[in-house]
């Protein structure tokens, strides 16, 4: 038989959504357990009682850390982890200044395999277990991140960036090789094991109209993909796609007229909404993916999160590696309740979670597998300390619930707050 390992300690998951049902939405055993076999979840419960029912698992006791599933971060740029913090530019200059610079250099693959380790490195150390990334125009870009995360056993989404205009020489592509490469990538990875391809036109402005047409062609050739890309998230970006593409009726215009809007789709920080492209975005189940720490860095704006889920938006959280400041979901976590007290809404700390798990395991269409802890389940999973730094201890130990306990984490917490990170069932990181 399979080996089974039994993990111990307080479990967290969720049975439905905590914007719709509330804190009683999470389920939670302080004194619970998770049985892992073949790299699945094969029974949850009563600690003790799974230590009985099976007696023959190797026990790895967590005493009163938090299982939880692992974090899905729904909107990353693997090839900017060496450039993250970089200072004081907006948009469009960040692009100019740090990324562009940044991504030619993965036209050597070596280079390109040498982040792609060290950002999933990075990632399982903060507990992400799942990611959906872009890469940059070069093919060698794409086979690392899914090289380096097919060799760990890990859930990834990722595709090449596609632009053929307003990039520098050596990052433009053009339509047909965007199609070319996108489907030749396609089709040798998706699929493969624990890997994903998501279509990838970097955003409008660095598509021509023939780009988006292209890339709309060969999504509605492999329905069953992701397709990604950025949506309003600066109003000078705005401004700059009107320009450019007149005849729109707005900016979400630009990709539904050109076939890149759906219910697969994924739309990067959607901050500054018309009321029509709400409506569509709703109507279709496209899915908007709020990436605070990302907004508040080079000043973007303020994501209502309360609004969008009450008009019926599904929304995801990421931390948008490297224009966000930092690998940590639980810092994500703390800028969204951020940015909510900011548009007037408290974001309960089950809300938050479920955000960084469920929610995003949702919005990648991946609920069936990741993003909470049941059997039949992929056995992401990671294991938070509540008491990971002298400041977060001595606020926690005057907690009267878990969510108390819980939320100096989120608000204070980094990789020291990570105990361990399982990665399909194997130990991918442990402190």
């Amino acid at each position: 038989m399979p080996e089974q390992t039994l993990l111990l300690g307080q479990t967290l998951t969720f049975d439905a959504d905590p914007f719709a049902a509330g804190p009683a939405a999470a389920r939670h055993d302080g004194h619970g357990g998770v049985l892992i076999e073949g790299g699945h979840i094969t029974a949850t419960g009563s600690g003790n009682d799974l230590r009985r029912a099976y007696p023959g698992a190797q026990v790895v006791d967590y005493g009163d850390g938090v299982i939880t599933a692992g974090f899905v971060d729904a909107h990353v740029h693997y090839p900017q982890t060496a450039i993250i913090a970089s200072w004081g530019k907006r948009l469009i200059d960040w692009l100019n200044t740090y990324t562009f610079p940044e991504e030619t250099r993965f036209n050597d693959p070596a280079y390109a395999a040498r982040i792609a380790a060290r950002y999933l490195d990075l990632t399982a150390s903060h507990g992400t277990t799942t990611l959906c990334s872009y890469c940059t125009i070069h093919p060698a870009s794409v086979d690392a991140l899914f090289t380096e995360a097919r060799a760990r056993g890990q859930r990834v989404i990722a595709g090449k960036t596609c632009m053929d205009r307003n990039a520098p020489d050596g990052l433009r592509d053009s339509a047909q090789s965007a199609y070319d490469d996108s489907k030749a990538l396609l089709e040798k990875w998706h699929g493969v094991d624990r890997l994903s391809y998501a279509i990838t036109p970097r955003f409008s402005p660095t598509s021509t109209p023939g780009q988006l047409s292209a890339l709309g062609a060969l999504w509605a050739e492999y329905p069953d993909c992701l397709m990604q890309t950025h949506l309003s998230e600066q109003t000078d970006e705005i401004a700059w796609v009107k320009s450019l593409y007149p005849e729109a009726r707005d900016y979400l215009d630009t990709y539904e007229a050109h076939g890149l809007l759906g219910a697969r789709g994924l739309y990067g920080h959607a901050i500054h909404l018309e009321p029509r492209e709400r409506a569509r975005l709703a109507e279709v189940g496209a899915a908007l993916i709020h990436c605070p720490t990302s907004n508040t860095f080079i000043g973007s704006g303020l994501f209502d999160m309360a609004a969008r889920v009450a008009e019926g938006q599904r929304v995801g959280l990421a931390t948008d590696t490297g224009g966000g400041s930092n690998f940590s979901m639980l810092r994500t976590m703390a800028a969204a309740y951020e940015i909510g007290q900011l548009t007037g809404t408290a974001l309960h700390p089950a809300q938050l979670l479920w955000l960084a798990t469920a929610g995003s395991a949702a919005t990648l269409h991946m609920q069936d597998r990741i993003g909470t802890l049941a059997p039949g389940m992929e056995a992401d999973i990671a294991v938070i300390d509540l008491a990971s730094t002298p400041a977060i201890a001595q606020r926690a130990e005057r907690a009267g619930d878990l969510w108390e306990a819980l939320f100096p984490t989120i608000m204070m917490g980094d990789d020291r707050a990570i105990r361990a990170t399982w990665v399909g069932g194997t130990l991918a990181h442990q402190r």
